[in-house]
Formats: C-alpha cells, sequence, structure tokens
C-alpha cells in the first residue's frame, strides 16, 4: 500500500467517523426525555437539531451541484462537510433561522416547563 493509498483511506474513514458522530448526535438529542431539563439544556437541544437539520439543507443543496469526477477526492469532502457543519453551526448560533427558539418554545409547552 502506497503513502497516498493509506491518506486516502484515512480520510475516507475520517469523514466517515465524522458523519456518523453527526447523526448520532441528532438521534441522542432527539431520544432524551427533557421534562426536567433547565431552559439552557432544552435551548442546547434545540441548536443541536437546528444545527444538524440546516447541515443536512447544505449537504442537500451541495448535491445538486454538478462535479467533474476527477476532482473529487476525500480530502475535499471532508474539508466541505467541516465547512458545512461550521455554516450551519453559526447559522444556528446567530438565531436568524428561527427553527430552534420555535422548537424549544414548543418543547416547553409539551413538557410543561413554564
Amino acid at each position: 500500500m502506497s503513502a497516498v493509498d493509506s491518506l486516502t483511506g484515512y480520510g475516507t474513514s475520517y469523514l466517515d467517523t465524522v458523519k456518523q458522530n453527526s447523526v448520532s448526535s441528532a438521534e441522542n438529542a432527539a431520544s432524551k426525555d427533557y421534562s426536567s431539563a433547565t431552559d439552557g439544556q432544552l435551548m442546547d437541544a434545540c441548536k443541536e437539531f437546528e444545527t444538524y437539520f440546516l447541515e443536512q439543507m447544505f449537504k442537500s443543496m451541495r448535491a445538486t451541484i454538478h462535479k467533474e469526477e476527477s476532482s473529487e477526492s476525500s480530502y475535499t469532502d471532508m474539508f466541505e462537510d467541516n465547512l458545512y457543519q461550521e455554516y450551519a453551526k453559526n447559522a444556528a448560533d446567530s438565531g436568524q433561522l428561527g427553527l430552534a427558539q420555535m422548537l424549544y418554545e414548543q418543547m416547553k409547552r409539551t413538557y410543561e416547563l413554564e
């Protein structure tokens, strides 16, 4: 195995790990019982969901752009995935979309945390 092959394999496994961690994090947040959560914990979970939602939306938008077959690499994909994760996190933290806030208010009513 050449050095390039081992690096490419590393990039691919890292990319798979990042994707799995993102999905696991969102699934864990969705399956928790928030009936005794503090306001901060509840808002953090809502922001995490909004971040995951936006990340998936950005990736879906990226998938609509035609790429040359030869220009794709695992490093480019890894960089783009990290870039879209940061875009999503910054968008959710800014609160401009408001999805986390709406979800937070609904969850407060559902769990009667008012």
